[in-house]
């Protein structure tokens, strides 16, 4: 639990829904919980709400601009056509909470959720929640990927995954071997090459055809946004096609391109294959002889923290559109591709939340939303030994 949170039992306060994780994502069904009147508490696993994006590496911008990265209610507050530093869109997350007087429980990682009874209960740190409703809106970075033979590295290579990565200070002398082309690969190897040789493995699923920036902004990205939420989603004949294979495939990349890394003196190198004798080995059957790796490699949604009865056999949600299909009163919200190609950005996550708020079933006993002084001591009983 957050040491700045009131742990004392208040189990007399009957939760209609319980939302489990306070991104974008979290805050949005907030808004939409909150103008139902119902009883409601969010839940996020980091210290402060926007954390999420402040852990991120210290140089990175957003790729949508401020037009399309408001939250329900609230348009971000900057030029439009700009594109916002990642603390400045943590500190606007942090300050929407306040403004809606939205109740979020920080420093709660929820370890267990199942179903009993009527009711859903959620558990974490010794303590528990009851909800007739859950929205899993934990997002699609919450278990980071990487390779087992990662692990095979020469303990003398510096190692770690791009969530981890902060600026190229973590480096040390020598080249860099970053392996994963994806948005984040791209901006991290065009940014460490300018103090260190950079090697970049892989290759990216695409590239938008046009330069990122003021332009684009005004009249591309409004037709990509339209794309992704409109025609590349689970509704169209298109989308059902299209959204299987750009979830196998990553996104393009948007403002960061393959010219641009060339341009830089990046190195095009095979794939990672494995590790011998301590060194990562290429496709090709070359060593690569360097003394740093970042893994940007994606992260994977991982379950296991929900009740396997929840989950198909495989450990995911069988859903619709986040309405769990076999589990009536859990919904999913945030995840990549959940129904459109936007469903983990902003414009998407906002549009899922809408949705999903109008599909949650009425509480049966209607009353206010949890005030944020309520909320701090929302946590139940703790459970037995």
């Amino acid at each position: 639990m957050n040491n700045a949170t009131n742990s004392s039992d208040q189990s007399g306060i009957g939760l209609d829904t319980l939302v489990i994780g306070g991104g974008q994502s979290g805050l949005a069904m907030g808004y939409y919980l909150s103008r139902q009147n119902r009883k409601f508490l969010i839940l996020d696993e980091n210290q402060r709400i926007g954390d999420a994006w402040r852990q991120r590496w210290d140089s990175l911008r957003v790729f949508t601009p401020a037009k399309y990265d408001g939250l329900p209610g609230a348009p971000f507050p900057a030029d439009p056509l700009s594109f916002p530093h990642k603390d400045e869109l943590a500190g606007f997350f942090a300050e929407y909470a306040a403004r809606f007087d939205l109740p979020v429980q920080t420093g709660v990682r929820v370890e267990r959720l199942w179903h009993e009874g009527d009711r859903y209960i959620a558990a974490a740190n010794g303590h528990r929640w009851e909800a007739s409703n859950v929205v899993v809106a934990t997002g699609a970075e919450r278990c980071p990927k990487v390779p087992r033979f990662a692990a095979e590295l020469d303990p003398s290579i510096v190692q770690f995954h791009s969530s981890a990565y902060k600026n190229a200070g973590q480096l040390q002398d020598g080249p860099v071997l970053v392996v994963g082309l994806g948005n984040s690969g791209a901006e991290i190897a065009l940014e460490v090459s300018r103090t260190h040789p950079t090697l970049a493995a892989g290759k990216p699923a695409g590239e938008i055809p046009v330069k990122h920036g003021r332009a684009a902004a005004r009249f591309v990205l409004p037709v990509i946004r339209f794309a992704g939420l409109y025609v590349l989603n689970l509704g169209t004949p298109l989308g059902r096609k299209a959204v299987p294979a750009l979830k196998a495939h990553g996104a393009p990349l948007i403002r960061t391109k393959t010219k641009d890394l060339a341009k830089a003196g990046v190195e095009f190198v095979p794939r990672v294959a494995g590790v011998e004798d301590g060194v990562p080995v290429l496709a090709d059957g070359t060593r690569a002889q360097v003394a740093n790796v970042i893994w940007c490699t994606g992260f994977q949604e991982e379950f296991g923290w929900i009740d396997p009865a929840l989950l198909e056999d495989g450990g995911m949600p069988r859903q619709y559109r986040g309405v769990a299909l076999d589990s009536p009163g859990l919904f999913f919200l945030g995840q990549d591709f959940l129904y459109a190609a936007t469903s983990a950005t902003l414009p998407g996550a906002c549009r899922d939340a809408r949705y999903l708020a109008s599909k949650i079933p009425a509480p049966v006993t209607r009353g206010s939303a949890l005030s944020v002084t309520q909320a701090r001591g929302v946590a139940h009983s703790s459970l037995p030994e």
